[in-house]
């Protein structure tokens, strides 16, 4: 019972000196931070994180003004970490925006399609009725440029196109889709 008796006065001791110690350092180490960092919220931080590692460490602080130098020493670490943090993160920010580009370059090229190499290399491994199933357009000759008043050719002109019903346009187009060559995983049209 003697134990558990001079431990709660040991710990009710410890509190009342990490007490006396904030009261009398905070806002000194505050003013310390906030001259040091950019925004009020950062200095908060350092504070906070200043006297984590004080009350971690309560009994290796010296007593009397000394605490206010130990205190001082602890914070500029903290700082240090804080930048060293924030130079992390403003790496790691750059090399994600550059990730970013690629990925999106690389998803812009998926999207406009494969070149047409390998699309007319596509097309010559079809028979002439899946060819005109997959793209009726193709064989009427060359396409005008885009941008020039040419629009998409709409599903009903492309039927008319390819015969007088529509109905044999979509009974070919799966053929065609179905026999078009594949390539093996992991390799595109455009590679």
């Amino acid at each position: 019972m003697e134990a558990e008796w001079s431990t709660g006065r040991a710990v009710e001791r410890r509190c009342a000196r990490f007490e006396r110690l904030y009261e009398a350092n905070s806002h000194l180490i505050l003013a310390y931070a906030l001259r040091r960092t950019d925004e009020p919220a950062d200095a908060a931080d350092v504070v906070s994180n200043t006297f984590l590692v004080a009350w971690r460490r309560l009994d290796d602080i010296p007593e009397g003004d000394r605490a206010r130098l130990w205190l001082y020493g602890t914070a500029r670490r903290v700082l240090a970490n804080h930048y060293r943090s924030l130079r992390r993160e403003r790496r790691l920010d750059d090399k994600l925006r550059a990730d970013l580009g690629v990925a999106v370059e690389e998803i812009d090229t998926q999207l406009t399609g494969p070149s047409s190499a390998a699309l007319a290399h596509a097309f010559g491994r079809l028979s002439g009725d899946e060819s005109r199933g997959v793209d009726p357009g193709r064989h009427r000759g060359p396409r005008p440029a885009a941008g020039r008043g040419c629009s998409r050719v709409q599903p009903r002109e492309r039927s008319s196109q390819a015969s007088s019903c529509p109905t044999p346009v979509r009974h070919r187009t799966p053929t065609g889709r179905h026999r078009s060559p594949t390539l093996p995983r992991g390799r595109s049209w455009s590679s």
